[in-house]
């Protein structure tokens, strides 16, 4: 199949297909007499591969090197295990933020209703850090 199957057999833009070969994710495809890329099902199954992991937020790196065990497949899993539940680890850091910070802006919000800026909670809270209740780590 051509770049622009592949692509929409994936749901992925033909320029991020040229990406992930680029990078060496996605292996080349051979050149028809055309010069065109022809790409084979083993492509196809590595990028919906490659499109699901994305979609859960693994890293480009972390992608790489669960594609290089998954062509080792007698070896055994605690490599792909532990890069999982290490990306768990990070999922669960980042929600464990922002409930800190959803809870630190309901307060802020919660002590002010209306006025006049010069006197809004908001401001005087986002200028004097001091006044956060949480170490919302955002920045």
């Amino acid at each position: 199949m051509k770049i622009g199957e592949l692509a929409q057999a994936t749901g992925t833009k033909v320029e991020t297909v040229r990406y992930y070969e680029r990078i060496g994710l996605l292996p080349e495809a051979e050149r028809t007499s055309g010069n065109y890329r022809s790409y084979t099902p083993a492509h196809l199954d590595q990028l919906n591969f490659i499109r699901h992991a994305r979609r859960l937020g693994f890293d480009i790196a972390d992608i790489r090197s669960l594609l290089d065990l998954a062509d080792q497949p007698e070896r055994d899993c605690a490599e792909v295990d532990r890069i999982a539940s290490g990306h768990l680890q990070a999922v669960e850091d980042k929600i464990a933020r922002l409930v800190l910070l959803q809870e630190e802006l309901n307060r802020m919000i919660g002590q002010c209703r209306g006025g006049r800026v010069g006197n809004c909670r908001i401001i005087e809270t986002l200028a004097d850090h001091s006044l956060c209740r949480s170490d919302h780590a955002g920045g």
